[in-house]
């Protein structure tokens, strides 16, 4: 995964650490073709975000000890699903994103200029 390019084409950058993220738990966003859900968004999570999520049947706001998973906060940079983060774009919650955190792949299903909108 060291080959990993983000939206811009250049090297992939750290996500997060703390809280760890990544679908490989490795804090980048990177992917694997097991990674049904396309973890590729590096999302800097809003409470309107985690609630709407919440809402969608998809608890990131509860800590899940057994997973490793320390719940999150707003605040906290994650890996999020692409299609959860257009999701919520479409209802008006879609967080901000680190464009250099976030894997290439996801301009497979949202445009640059889209993304740019939303960059930190």
């Amino acid at each position: 995964m060291t080959n990993a390019l983000n939206v811009y084409g250049k090297p992939l950058q750290n996500c997060s650490c703390n809280p760890l993220t990544g679908y490989l738990r490795d804090g980048f966003c990177n992917t694997t073709p097991d990674d049904f859900g396309t973890h590729v968004v590096c999302a800097i999570v809003t409470d309107a975000f985690l609630n709407y999520s919440l809402q969608k049947g998809n608890d990131l706001i509860t800590p899940i000890p057994l997973w490793n998973f320390p719940g999150l906060k707003a605040g906290d940079k994650w890996c999020l699903c692409v299609s959860r983060w257009k999701e919520a774009l479409k209802a008006n919650v879609a967080p901000k994103i680190d464009l250099n955190a976030t894997h290439q792949l996801t301009l497979k299903f949202v445009s640059l200029d889209v993304l740019e909108q939303y960059a930190i």
